[in-house]
């Protein structure tokens, strides 16, 4: 039987390791179709954020950042 661990528990890159294994089994024919130019831009975002990870912002940062921007 699979334990079952709270998405809580997880840290980001367990995280992300899931998102990518659910999007991997996911039958192409159920979900929701996108064009061949989005899955492009989606395949060229994935290489560069893959090619320099440390680049961009902490989740804590623009979340704290839009949660001033709505007060």
């Amino acid at each position: 039987m699979a334990r079952t661990i709270p998405l809580d528990d997880l840290t980001a890159e367990e995280r992300i390791e899931l998102m990518g294994r659910l999007w991997d089994n996911l039958d192409s024919a159920l979900a929701a179709p996108i064009s061949p130019d989005v899955v492009a831009e989606l395949d060229f975002r994935e290489a560069e954020a893959d090619s320099a990870p440390d680049e961009g912002y902490p989740w804590s940062d623009i979340r704290h950042d839009l949660q001033k921007k709505l007060k």
